[in-house]
């Protein structure tokens, strides 16, 4: 089930959304600019601030006009609490504004990283907004990009709510505006994927028409439930600990941050959270936000159960027409009416026509799900 949004064209002004939407704004603007220049300014006290960069990326050209996209993204980060349908659809994208911004900020202060790139004399409307941001923005707010979070914040919140033509369009502004980190000598590579994942956490902690993952956490009693979850948890640690110090031999050992952050997840499944960390419905599909965020374990996961049913029959007859077995393959569905998928982490194979059924539960412990009719995708 996807999020029912009006589309741009059917919106109408709500006084309501407009004045939630306002106070989150007065509260947002001075918070963004305050958090952000503190972190610069720590950073700008070190003596030797460091950077990441790959080597192919001194050939990256410097283009002043796409200043004008990478501007716009504060334009669409007001003009997005506004156009809503709900006050708390105002609070939802404002909480998902909230969350990259003290997390960007606080690996800013803690791992600061400088831009190393010098940016060429620029004049015109274009050399004007240059010397706007150099005004409060100083090489050193990184990794992850900030303005890469935001980005993928705001291009699901229009996405949904654009059709035809214009949603084309803004898929291409957006992807100058991502561009443009690059080529305005803002950001280096790395910034980006870091950025993106963090943005993707944001989608993910607060789904569409849906309470967040971990608001009903409860530290399990189950034994088997909580060991298992402290194995993904040390997983997470062993990929987290290869990003921090992989990456003084290569910049590329930062990619480490997705598998780690994916086992994270999981293990607060297991300790507590259950199955609505994955975010499926019951038609078996997952939300944009988990279907990438958690790309790295699923990927294992699938792996891991080809593996273990290779030499297994696909089902076994447990009743007359009731068969119990392994997730059907596409070729094997047709055998049956209806399908019941218990699996939390793997989603129902593309382009099929049977009656699907999806109640996740975690795998090798005995949980009932949570709320399968709040689990709904982006």
């Amino acid at each position: 089930m996807t999020e029912q949004t009006t589309p741009i064209g059917a919106w109408r002004f709500d006084q309501t959304v407009a004045k939630r939407a306002l106070i989150w704004l007065v509260c947002l603007a001075p918070l963004f600019y305050a958090s952000y220049g503190t972190a610069n300014w720590l950073a700008s006290q070190r003596a030797d601030v460091p950077n990441i960069t790959f080597a192919w990326e001194h050939a990256i050209p410097f283009i002043a006009w796409t200043i004008f996209p990478y501007w716009s993204i504060n334009l669409f980060y007001g003009l997005s609490l506004f156009f809503n349908d709900t006050p708390l659809e105002v609070d939802r994208l404002a909480k998902r504004y909230l969350t990259v911004q003290l997390i960007a900020v606080a690996c800013f202060i803690a791992f600061p990283l400088t831009a190393i790139f010098q940016k060429p004399a620029t004049s015109g409307a274009a050399g004007f907004l240059f010397d706007m941001l150099g005004g409060f923005d100083k090489p050193f707010n990184q990794a992850p990009s900030l303005h890469i979070a935001l980005l993928t914040i705001i291009w699901s919140h229009w996405r949904i709510r654009l059709s035809g033509i214009t949603r084309w369009m803004w898929h291409i502004w957006c992807a100058l505006i991502g561009l443009s980190v690059l080529t305005t000598y803002q950001h280096h590579f790395i910034d980006i994927p870091t950025g993106l994942l963090l943005g993707l956490f944001a989608l993910w902690l607060f789904p569409a028409r849906a309470p967040s993952p971990l608001a009903a956490f409860r530290l399990t009693n189950d034994t088997k439930a909580r060991r298992i979850g402290t194995y993904y948890a040390a997983g997470s640690l062993l990929f987290l600990l290869a990003a921090i110090f992989g990456t003084a031999s290569s910049p590329a050992f930062l990619f480490c941050l997705w598998p780690a952050l994916a086992l994270a997840i999981v293990s607060l499944g297991y300790l507590g959270a259950g199955p609505a960390v994955f975010q499926k419905n019951f038609q078996g599909t997952f939300s944009f936000a988990s279907k990438w965020l958690l790309a790295p374990y699923r990927f294992g996961a699938i792996i891991n159960s080809r593996i273990w049913t290779r030499n297994l029959t696909a089902s076994v007859a447990i009743r007359k027409n009731i068969h119990l077995g392994r997730l059907p393959r596409r070729d094997e569905q047709s055998r049956f009416a209806t399908i019941i998928d218990l699996t939390a982490e793997l989603a129902k194979p593309s382009g099929i026509n049977v009656d699907w059924q999806s109640v996740p539960l975690l795998d090798l412990v005995h949980r009932h799900p949570l709320n399968c009719s709040e689990q709904l995708t982006l």
